[in-house]
């Protein structure tokens, strides 16, 4: 019987997926610093709900980045906080594969290629390029930095964007009616997704080392290259 937890928290709001012998509950929360002390308390609830101890979760997935540098810390800490106490194996999924599986999971669009728009301020996005193939997506641009116009020269028609990027970076969105821009409420990462990934990524020995696990950032946070611009 398969037992595990998914975290993510790379976004605006957070959510935790039980995932009990392929079946998955999921419960949100309001994401920042300020809400990080639900989470110990609802992984608990829902560990109760089924009568699990710390240690009879077997896989614990968590989403990586990119997205948001304190939520990402506050996510991936807490994971390897817990491999180290519980033992439990970690597999670190993608984001932008998990917000790919909301365009999935749109049959009204049925998109073919998708753009994945999250701010990186500056007039910059963190983003990556995908294409369908059959029922599943093929990563053709990994998660990198960019701007969404130079994504939009590179990618086919039609395109798909989706992101919670996508209301601070519209304005670069040219009136063409081969960009599609994917319904708001498939904007965000969903723990459900990532406990969709990480299952397929856990069968195929896909597992991270907790010493070793760092977020996905992409680039440093913001106050780090302000501190490293005003040192002599």
């Amino acid at each position: 019987m398969s037992r595990a937890i998914a975290i993510e928290t790379s976004g605006r709001i957070g959510s935790i997926a039980l995932v009990d012998n392929g079946t998955i509950v999921e419960e949100q929360f309001e994401h920042g610093l300020q809400h990080a002390a639900q989470i110990v308390p609802i992984l608990d609830r829902l560990c109760r709900s089924r009568s699990w101890g710390p240690r009879d979760l077997e896989h614990l997935f968590i989403s990586a980045g990119p997205g948001s540098f304190t939520g990402l810390r506050i996510g991936v800490t807490l994971a390897k906080t817990l491999a180290f106490a519980t033992g439990v194996k970690l597999v670190a999924v993608p984001t932008v594969r998990v917000l790919a599986e909301n365009a999935q999971a749109n049959p009204l669009t049925n998109p073919r290629h998708l753009v994945i728009v999250l701010d990186a301020k500056r007039d910059q996005i963190f983003t990556a390029r995908f294409e369908r193939e059959g029922e599943d997506w093929t990563e053709r641009e990994p998660a990198h930095l960019d701007t969404l116009a130079a994504m939009l020269e590179r990618s086919p028609r039609p395109v798909t964007l989706l992101g919670e990027g996508i209301p601070f970076h519209q304005k670069f969105v040219p009136a063409d009616p081969a960009i599609v821009i994917s319904p708001p409420e498939t904007w965000r990462a969903r723990a459900a997704a990532v406990a969709k990934i990480g299952m397929d990524m856990a069968s195929r020995g896909e597992f991270a080392d907790p010493y070793r696990l760092t977020p996905i950032y992409i680039r440093r946070p913001e106050a780090e290259e302000k501190r490293e611009s005003q040192s002599p």
